[in-house]
């Protein structure tokens, strides 16, 4: 396999940004800026996840059976990069965001454009990450929508021309 074509390839996949959450029963909460997420029915409600096998979200996911995605809008750049690096909870703020807990258990930012909250279903742990499937039990849009949804989304393009994910 051309190892350049393949990394290009890849590329051209479209990554739309989130910030996935999940709190342990101890408290800990695991914040991490993905991007591999589709979803995986309409009825019931589901939504599938890649998360890397050794982060800390993995294990804290698997832990506490849910999870929050929190869908960064366009200008939310700040936010998507804030959550690259792990980052310690300090009371109801995490990297200086504040959250609240939804219904599910899991942290939803106060400032994320939309967000979905999920109790895993199952897990398939195959190659460096693992596919979460969880179903949606609570959604909310934190902003007005005046056009097509999936319009108002940050891309992983608008990070900047030497932000790539794949490959």
């Amino acid at each position: 396999m051309d190892a350049d074509a393949k990394k290009t390839a890849l590329r051209m996949i479209p990554y739309w940004l989130y910030v996935l959450m999940s709190e342990s029963a101890d408290g800990r909460v695991a914040a991490a800026t993905v991007n591999w997420v589709t979803q995986a029915s309409f009825q019931p409600p589901w939504v599938a996840i890649g998360v890397k096998a050794d982060s800390g979200a993995h294990e804290i996911i698997k832990e506490s059976r849910s999870f929050a995605l929190n869908i960064l809008g366009k200008g939310q750049q700040d936010l998507a990069f804030a959550f690259f690096k792990p980052l310690e909870r300090e009371g109801n703020s995490i990297g200086g965001e504040a959250f609240s807990i939804g219904k599910s258990g899991s942290p939803i930012l106060a400032n994320a454009a939309a967000f979905l909250e999920c109790s895993l279903v199952d897990t398939l742990g195959k190659g460096d990450h693992s596919i979460f499937l969880g179903e949606v039990v609570e959604a909310g849009v934190n902003r007005e929508i005046s056009g097509r949804p999936d319009d108002e989304i940050l891309a992983l393009g608008d990070l900047g021309e030497k932000t790539f994910y794949g490959g």
